[in-house]
């Protein structure tokens, strides 16, 4: 009878470090929306300033959506469902339903 093996152990798996999730939206990007704005010299401080604002913008539309799905017994937020939750908040958007 051959001599049994240890069994191999796998490699631990880090568990992903989570940070605020609105720190993905770069200063690089930041200054882009900007640009396309028409701003030429951006602050240092509007940068942090921005992302606040986004996220309330993103919480609210997304918030919409969501109730939309829901009252459609649905699971999957669909474009049309983001697109009627622009057009309530009053920023209609043309060409996605």
């Amino acid at each position: 009878m051959p001599p049994r093996r240890a069994p191999r152990t796998l490699p631990k798996r880090h568990g992903k470090k989570l940070r605020d999730n609105i720190q993905g939206i770069t200063k690089p990007a930041i200054r882009r929306l900007c640009r396309r704005g028409g701003v030429k010299r951006i602050s240092g401080l509007i940068y942090e300033e921005a992302r606040g604002v986004l996220k309330v913008f993103l919480e609210n539309v997304v918030c919409d959506a969501v109730t939309y799905t829901e009252h459609a017994k649905r699971k999957t937020v669909t474009s049309l469902d983001v697109v009627l939750a622009l057009k309530r908040q009053g920023r209609p958007i043309y060409g996605f339903g």
